[in-house]
């Protein structure tokens, strides 16, 4: 068992999925930072002052903090865009690396000598 979970953690996949999520981590971290410090601010005061953060309703002894919510979704809309970014920018390298690859040249007609030495050698490696 231990065998089998050495050869799975060693694979390439699981270590760049490993990679991908801490880098994920990260960029959520500068997202959500950029939302709650740059972005919402902005809004806030386009729309006279308000602060989403603030922007809760009491039901009850329960507060629905729906202002954090309202941050939740753009924090989501430009994750949801870099990725979409991200992807495409890799979908179109890939395309472009698919053309190069069909483009490469044919190999050049064999020579008028060379089709001569080709059906000489052809000749002698039949009379032997």
């Amino acid at each position: 068992m231990f065998k089998e979970f050495k050869e799975f953690i060693s694979k390439g996949n699981v270590i760049d999925l490993a990679v991908g999520i801490i880098i994920g981590g990260a960029f959520k971290s500068i997202v959500t930072s950029f939302v709650n410090d740059i972005i919402m601010p902005l809004v806030g005061m386009a729309l006279g002052g308000i602060s989403f953060a603030d922007m809760n309703v009491a039901v009850g002894t329960a507060t629905v903090n729906y202002g954090l919510f309202i941050q939740a979704i753009v924090d989501f809309i430009i994750i949801a865009f870099v990725i979409f970014l991200m992807v495409k920018a890799i979908n179109r390298m890939r395309r472009r690396k698919e053309e190069a690859v069909e483009e490469e040249p044919a190999p050049p007609e064999p020579t008028k000598e060379e089709v001569l030495l080709t059906e000489i050698r052809d000749l002698l490696k039949n009379k032997q």
